[in-house]
């Protein structure tokens, strides 16, 4: 593997991360809840499966608009980067379904573990991010000097 130093872009990596750690410093002061993903999406999906109530789901459902809304911000002062997806559909929801087992194996997704636990000093979400870290060293190593 080589790394393309040219194409490096420190600042914007800086912004992004700033920009990450103020999120969910905000989602953890204004809702006493860590900022995963993984809880904040399947909270309203809940919701809805059991026809309940969407109003207390409302600033899940307006940190999942930020998400959404946060790459078409974006294209207002820079490109977007390339993306290339480089296996086939089958692969691809394979490789959903795994996230989404670990994610309920780990009682969290990465950014949960990765971004806010971490940052809390919790002994429980630095083993899941070593794992996490670990299975996909692991895989992309099988996949591409092996496979």
């Amino acid at each position: 593997m080589t790394i393309a130093w040219n194409l490096f872009t420190p600042w914007s990596a800086l912004l992004g991360g700033l920009l990450i750690g103020l999120a969910t410093a905000l989602y953890l002061l204004g809702n006493g809840r860590v900022a995963g993903i993984t809880g904040i999406v399947a909270s309203p999906l809940r919701a809805l499966l059991s026809r309940s109530s969407l109003a207390p789901e409302v600033p899940r459902l307006v940190f999942i608009a930020g998400l959404l809304l946060a790459p078409w911000l974006w294209r207002l002062f820079a490109p977007l980067p390339a993306a290339a997806v480089d296996v086939g559909p089958l692969a691809l929801l394979g490789a959903g379904l795994l996230v989404g087992v670990g994610t309920r194996m780990a009682n969290g997704c990465t950014s949960g573990h990765g971004v806010c636990g971490l940052s809390r000093f919790s002994p429980r979400s630095l083993v899941n991010v070593l794992a996490f870290m670990g299975a996909g060293f692991a895989t992309v190593y099988l996949l591409r000097h092996l496979g």
